[in-house]
Formats: structure tokens, sequence, C-alpha cells
């Protein structure tokens, strides 16, 4: 009992839990990117039918995000973080079960409804258990497991899919999810009290209204649609697009498309380190010259005849575009106060999973419409990087726009 004391008053240890519970998050919903072509095959779907069940988890996902933020800040990060976990792994092991396009449409979008309490339950968890001054960097390293997971999904999924059938493969990443959420149970804590965020008796109490009427939230709302479109695109069908257009293996494509991942993943770790270190108060600055570079790279991804090249920008691709998370994300974790940490995370998440629903569909609509020509498709995104980038430069001095709220 003594071991587990020790291990559960330890931040890093708990950062650790978090980290890994969004790897499993991610390898639950990013293996099916992987699993497109069996499942299409299997139940006889078209790329904007499979376009459409991509987009369904992120309709349930996106309709309950602000919801979910909000039982974060009433009920704790724990209980929520625990359901949620139950939740999505019950609907992954049904995923396996699907029979028919309705039945995967209702089960992934179940999913969706399922997992949706766990970003902004994260984020509150890092606000409870990190002083302000370490936020950013705790939060960005949670967060790389978003481009590890993307990464891991594929090598995963790909000699798991040959071995079980895609089918089996969803019901053995499910065992592992209600295991987690059982260590959640035992080693999860009650938060820090951090007395920074009431040390001024003068400073007003925010509401989820007070955030929902301030300019800047929702600013980084389209921000971080914008990016989030990408990102999500991105993810959803570059193993298809590997597999079709740059005539890969099923192996060759799951280990060329975990590539990005991975350097997306060490771009968030290293994009959060900068932007405390030498971006406080210029954040936007940062989020826009990564993003101006990501949107290039995937440009000349795409354009790009030789297979080697492609690679290299589409790693290089990543590698920027994940290094805007820290850009866009840091803003509300160094000003807003623990109390609305869940519905301001809820907020901002809702516009990346209306992101995550619409990309993944109007990428799958464009490619059938171009007789499976991914061109349209990629320059799609490259407008949604765009649209992010205008959103930052909108920004104005938001340190200060959320500080006024916060006192005001």
């Amino acid at each position: 009992m003594s071991r587990i004391a020790t291990l559960a008053g330890n931040n890093y240890f708990i950062l650790f839990l978090l980290f890994f519970g969004w790897i499993l998050a991610y390898l639950d919903r990013m293996v099916i990117s992987v699993a497109l072509t069996s499942i299409g095959s299997d139940l006889h779907l078209e790329a904007g039918s499979l376009g459409i069940v991509l987009s369904s988890f992120f309709a349930g996902y996106a309709l309950m995000q602000i919801p979910g933020g909000w039982l974060a800040d009433t009920y704790g990060s724990k209980r929520v973080m625990i359901v949620a976990l139950i939740m999505w792994s019950l609907f992954t092991a049904l995923t396996g079960a699907a029979w028919s396009f309705m039945s995967l449409l209702a089960i992934r979008f179940l999913f969706g409804i399922g997992e949706s309490g766990f970003p902004s339950a994260s984020s509150k968890a890092i606000a409870e258990y990190f002083p302000k001054a370490g936020r950013a960097k705790a939060q960005s390293a949670m967060l790389s497991s978003n481009a590890f997971g993307a990464a891991l999904a594929p090598l995963f999924a790909a000699p798991m899919m040959i071995w079980l059938g895609w089918r089996k493969m969803f019901v053995a990443i499910a065992l592992v999810g209600f295991v987690l959420a059982i260590v959640y149970a035992i080693f999860l804590r009650g938060p820090a009290q951090r007395g920074e965020d009431s040390s001024n008796p003068s400073d007003k109490r925010m509401s989820l209204k007070d955030l929902l009427q301030t300019p800047t939230m929702w600013k980084l709302v389209v921000a971080w649609f914008g990016l989030d479109v990408v990102l999500w695109g991105f993810a959803s069908w570059l193993p298809s697009y590997l597999l079709k257009v740059r005539n890969l293996d099923l192996l060759q494509a799951g280990f060329v498309a975990s590539l990005p991942f991975f350097a997306g993943g060490i771009a968030m770790i290293l994009g959060g380190w900068l932007v405390d270190r030498y971006f406080a108060g210029r954040e936007k600055y940062f989020a826009i010259v990564v993003e101006i570079a990501g949107a290039l790279f995937l440009y000349l991804m795409f354009t790009t005849k030789g297979l080697e090249t492609a690679i290299l920008y589409q790693i290089l691709s990543a590698f920027f575009l994940y290094a805007g998370f820290a850009g866009i994300w840091s803003l509300p974790l160094k000003i807003l106060p623990t109390e609305v940490m869940g519905s301001a995370s809820g907020m901002i998440n809702f516009g990346g999973q209306v992101a995550g629903f619409v990309s993944p569909m109007v990428m799958g609509f464009l490619i059938s419409t171009f007789n499976g020509s991914y061109d349209a498709a990629f320059w799609f995104l490259v407008l949604s990087a765009v649209i992010s980038i205008i959103a930052c430069m909108t920004l104005g001095n938001a340190q200060k726009s959320l500080q006024t709220k916060v006192t005001g």
C-alpha cells in the first residue's frame, strides 16, 4: 500500500498515466484507418461511405466536448476519465462486431460520445496536479501522445490484422482499456490544492458562460479547428494514400505511416519547451510560423513524384504541424483558473472534434469525386491550415484579453 501511495503522490507518474491513457485513446480510434481497406472489402463500402464512418466518431465526440468539460469541472477529472475509459473500450470491442454500414456508423458515433469526456478531464487534471509555471510543458508532454498514438496505431494494427483479423484486433485493444480503467481507479488521487488559482480574493470566479462570451476563446476554437482538420485528415487517410497512390504493401504502409507521427510527438514536446522558454506572451507567433512550414511541406509531399522525397516531406509536415499544438494550447493553461479548465478545454477541443468530423468525410468525398485522386483532398488540408494561420493572426494580445476576463 505504501508503494501505491508513493506512486499516486508523484505528479510525473500521474502524467505518465495520463499520457498512456491518451496513447490508448488514439490507438482505439486510429487503428480503424489501417483497417479501412479490409472493412470496406468485408462490408462492401466505398471511399465516400468509409469517410462517413470515420467522421461519425467525431460527430459524437464533438457533440459532448463542452458538456464533458462541464462534467469534469463539476465531478472532478478522475471520475470522468474512468467512465470515459470504460465506455470507449466497450465500443472499441463492438466495432469488431459490426455487420453493416449502419451498425458501424452507430457504434462509432456512440464510441465518440463515450470518449468525449477524457480530453477535458485530462487537461483539468494537468491544472489540478501541476503549478501554472509547469503546465505548458506537462500539457505538451501529455498531448504528444496524440502524435505517438497515431504513430503506434499502424505499427500495432498491421501485424495484429494479419495475425487476428480486423474484428479480433478491436476486441484485443478493448481489453487493454478495461485494465487501464482499473489502474486509474487505484492510482489517480484527489487533486493537489493549488493556492495560486485563488490567492487573490478580488479575482472573479469564471463560469462556462463567461468563456462562451470571450471572443479570444472563439478565436482559439477556430485556430484549433483549422489545424485539427489537417491533422485528422492526414492521420485518417495517409495509410490508404500510401497503399493506393504510393503502391506500398500493408506492412510497408504501416511503417511509413507511423514515421510522421513519431516526428510530431517529438515536435510537441519540443514545442512546449520552446513556448515556455522563448515565446511567453508571443505564443501566436510560434503557432503561425510552424503552421506555415507544415502546410508548405504538406503541399510538397503530394506533388512530388519520388517516394523517398514524399516520405521526407510528410515527416517534416507532421513535425511542424504538431508543434502548433503548443502555441494554441499554452494560452488557456497559463491564464485561466483551474476551476474552469475542463470547460475551457472542452470548448477549444469542440473546434478540433468538429474538424475531426468534417475532415475524413470531406476527404473521402473528394477522393471519390476525383476518381481516386488524393490531390484535391490534400489541397483541402492546405486550405484548412491557412484558416488556422489567419485565426492565429487575429488573436492580438490574447494573454491580456484572457487575463482581463479572469480579473475583470
